[in-house]
């Protein structure tokens, strides 16, 4: 009946040994009922799609929004899911019949059949409802065949929470024999498969601390296993082991992220964000305060205008050998005039607001200080003796996503750079006292300054392009900056020290200090 059946049931994201056994216990269901069927955990994720044959033409109104949406992205949305559990499926023991509501974008009826074991609902199964639809005694029958399909469910649930539990005391345990010990019950219990190439996925801060609102490691492809850990003090994130076919090839782990972020921003986002002040500070905005870039509207001759009074005396004919540091001739301004953009940005203002939006310096997350979700990436390995190694690696790789929204929403480790060291260090230790001047409140726009500046290698053309301000504007900058923290911008440990507290200051205030251990 449906052209392409097959393709979509090779999509299914049911990766278990039962994956042959769902599709022939479905496609049973669509011969006793006369109609497809498609079978969905009761998280609404799709588990497999039954291949109905029919000679009849393909009826339009089979592929209604809701459905067709089903069917291509594998599950339904919050609000498709409240609706049909509001006709009281969770709590149904026999078949359910909803009328069809065109208005919610269901054109046609539904048949729901729960998928119950014990008493307790693991999924349904669906198809859509005709008239006279299925006899009653054919209904029974293919209850019964979900019946069939409730056990393998929970025992495929019951299995995925021991993995769960030895998962999380591999990444939890203290280096030494409770590590040793731990990999050797994960790996006694993934058996063949804890030789092959893997990875490991950290998503954070995942919406809920309840383990029961986790995803199900069975309805993400390539998932061997999957727990939740604490983030932070009051905060939670999830671990997933992937398995890959290479080592070479991380599209299963990325492919997993973007699923995992699309559920965890649909289930609430993440809480908190930057403090204002914070935020400002390393290129977000505070409540009411710049746009990403601290450029205020009217581009950067404006900015000179109405930022601050010293600033606007820089722009209007400070000397540029004023201040420290003035004998670097890479510092000297070609162009002194009020107001003109640095040479060789069209625009001045316009050319660094179309880096900010998306060029490869962007700074700042886009549209203020919100944060959600964002997933790290550890480096592949072979086997899980390292397993240990890569969780630090992928949750250090997430929380340099979120302290620095260029790199992400998914990071992989070997791409964060110097949050790559950054990550590795206690909390405390990131900063420095030079700097604390530099960060508090009432020099937001030097601080940001500061890291881009140094972000661009120290080229003032491109810095003052990136801020959208004029280079003499920069050069002002620059001097009070080095008054500020006593630090001499010609010197490189100097600027590496500079530099490192910057990104230390973001990692810091950009998240939580992450997982323990």
């Amino acid at each position: 009946m449906y052209e392409g059946v097959r393709e979509v049931r090779d999509n299914a994201r049911v990766t278990s040994e039962h994956r042959g056994d769902y599709e022939e216990l479905v496609d049973e269901i669509s011969e006793l009922l006369g109609a497809p069927a498609t079978l969905e955990n009761r998280d609404f994720e799709l588990i497999a799609f039954g291949a109905y044959d029919s000679e009849g033409d393909l009826d339009p109104s089979a592929l209604d929004p809701v459905r067709t949406r089903s069917i291509l992205t594998r599950r339904s949305t919050a609000a498709v899911r409240a609706w049909f559990e509001g006709f009281g499926i969770t709590r149904a023991t026999g078949p359910v019949r909803i009328p069809p509501t065109p208005e919610a974008g269901v054109y046609r009826g539904r048949i729901c059949l729960p998928v119950r074991h014990r008493g307790v609902v693991h999924g349904y199964v669906w198809m859509l409802d005709d008239d006279p639809g299925p006899s009653e005694h054919r209904l029974s029958a293919a209850m019964r065949v979900t019946a069939r399909i409730g056990a393998l469910l929970a025992d495929e649930a019951q299995h995925g929470a021991d993995l769960s539990r030895e998962l999380r005391a591999v990444l939890t345990a203290e280096p030494g024999w409770q590590s040793d010990m731990a990999i050797a019950e994960l790996r006694t219990a993934l058996g063949p498969r804890a030789d092959g190439p893997h990875t490991v996925v950290c998503v954070a801060p995942w919406p809920s601390a309840d383990p029961d609102d986790a995803p199900s490691v069975r309805t993400m492809p390539g998932a061997t296993a999957l727990c939740t850990l604490p983030w932070g003090a009051a905060e939670s994130c999830v671990a997933v082991l992937m398995r890959l076919r290479s080592t070479d090839v991380l599209t299963p782990a990325t492919t997993a992220a973007g699923r995992l972020l699309e559920r965890g921003r649909a289930s609430g986002g993440g809480p908190g964000g930057h403090p204002p002040a914070t935020a400002a500070a390393l290129g977000g905005s505070p409540p009411g305060g710049s746009p990403p870039g601290g450029s205020p509207p009217g581009g950067a001759a404006a900015r000179g205008a109405v930022t601050h009074g010293a600033d606007a005396r820089a722009a209007g004919g400070q000397r540029a050998d004023s201040g420290p540091g003035s004998h670097d001739a890479r510092r000297q301004p070609t162009d002194t005039t009020p107001g003109a953009p640095a040479p060789g940005v069209a625009g001045g203002a316009s050319a660094g607001a179309s880096r900010r939006a998306g060029g490869p310096v962007a700074h700042g997350p886009a549209g203020g200080a919100s944060r959600g979700p964002a997933a790290g990436l550890a480096t592949p390995r072979s086997g899980i003796a390292e397993l240990g190694l890569a969780w630090r690696e992928a949750s250090a790789a997430a929380r340099a996503a979120l302290a620095e929204p260029r790199l992400g929403p998914i990071a992989e480790w070997s791409a964060i750079g110097p949050f790559r060291l950054l990550t590795a260090l206690p909390p405390e230790v990131a900063y420095d006292p030079a700097v604390q001047a530099l960060l508090s409140p009432a020099h937001l726009e030097l601080a940001r300054t500061a890291e881009v500046y140094l972000d661009c290698a120290g080229q003032a053309a491109r810095a003052a392009a990136e801020l959208g301000i004029h280079r003499q504007t920069l050069y002002y900058r620059l001097s009070r900056i080095e008054k500020l923290t006593g630090l001499d911008l010609d010197d490189g440990e100097d600027r590496l020290l500079l530099h490192m507290a910057l990104k230390g200051a973001r990692l810091a205030h950009g998240t939580a200090t992450g997982p323990p251990g």
